[in-house]
């Protein structure tokens, strides 16, 4: 709570440019802060509730065009990850959650470009110490968020490897007494698997969080025509971490289920 006290502390009502780390809190329930970046995220999920049950509503054996489309998206998709996972079999174990992960993570990030998000909110306190609180903010510029997708991926991988191999054959990947040298690249294995967190949050976090912070710049200096590329390319931006995210859980995955060299 320091941290965003001390965002909130620094914030301008007098206009300019303010940039801060700390999410911005709605209000509280029971305590826990509601922050307009959880608030985004639920509002994601509904979304894709939505779609998912109009979709599975429509669905016919003889598919039109939109559904014949879909299916050779999702068979293509699910065709290299049977490839690259060598099995069918955990390409159709892991699927749902590396495309779920995939569809989500781009639904956040191209919700966080519409008109209205981060816009759309109230102001709190009274004078010089007054500040915008919008209710909708980006997902991605929140780090609690990136390192929960980050949690749920780590998880999906260890568990993975146990499924495949085995608790103590996963276990012996990172501690290994054969002998010194297999102990010390052990140990080193198990402190690139624990970085994964690091690198999966602050990835995601950070070219996010970049991208919004040049389009608020941009946007201050010059406000009609230059944000428009800019806007285009963080779609692209938004499509390409959401899609790096995904494709790294799977690969990662693949090394997990593969047995330990001797």
């Amino acid at each position: 709570m320091s941290l965003i006290s001390t965002a909130y502390a620094a914030e301008s009502a007098h206009g300019g440019i303010h940039v801060a780390l700390a999410p911005y809190v709605v209000g509280h329930v029971f305590g826990v802060p509601i922050t307009s970046t959880l608030i985004t995220a639920w509002l994601g999920m509904v979304i894709l509730t939505i779609i998912a049950v109009l979709v599975r509503r429509h669905l016919a054996l003889v598919p039109g065009k939109l559904q014949s489309v879909m299916e050779m998206m999702i068979g293509g998709v699910y065709d290299y990850m049977a490839d690259v996972l060598e099995s069918r079999q955990l390409a159709r174990k892991y699927f749902p959650i590396v495309m779920t992960i995939f569809i989500f993570i781009l639904t956040l990030n191209w919700f966080g470009l519409f008109p209205g998000v981060t816009s759309i909110g109230y102001y709190a306190g009274h004078g010089e110490e007054s500040h915008f609180i919008p209710f909708l903010y980006p997902s991605a510029t929140d780090l609690n968020i990136t390192l929960a997708f980050a949690l749920i991926a780590f998880f999906t991988i260890q568990f993975s490897g146990i499924a495949a191999i085995g608790a103590f054959k996963y276990a012996g990947k990172f501690i290994n007494f054969s002998s010194p040298l297999n102990f010390a690249v052990g140990i080193i294995e198990l402190i690139s698997e624990i970085a994964r967190l690091i690198s999966f949050s602050f990835r995601l976090f950070g070219n996010i969080f970049a991208g919004k912070t040049l389009l608020v710049v941009v946007m201050f200096f010059v406000p009609y025509f230059v944000p428009v590329p800019i806007m285009a390319f963080e779609v692209f931006v938004g499509f390409i971490q959401a899609f790096v995210f995904a494709i790294l859980t799977l690969f990662f995955i693949k090394i997990a289920t593969e047995e330990p060299a001797h």
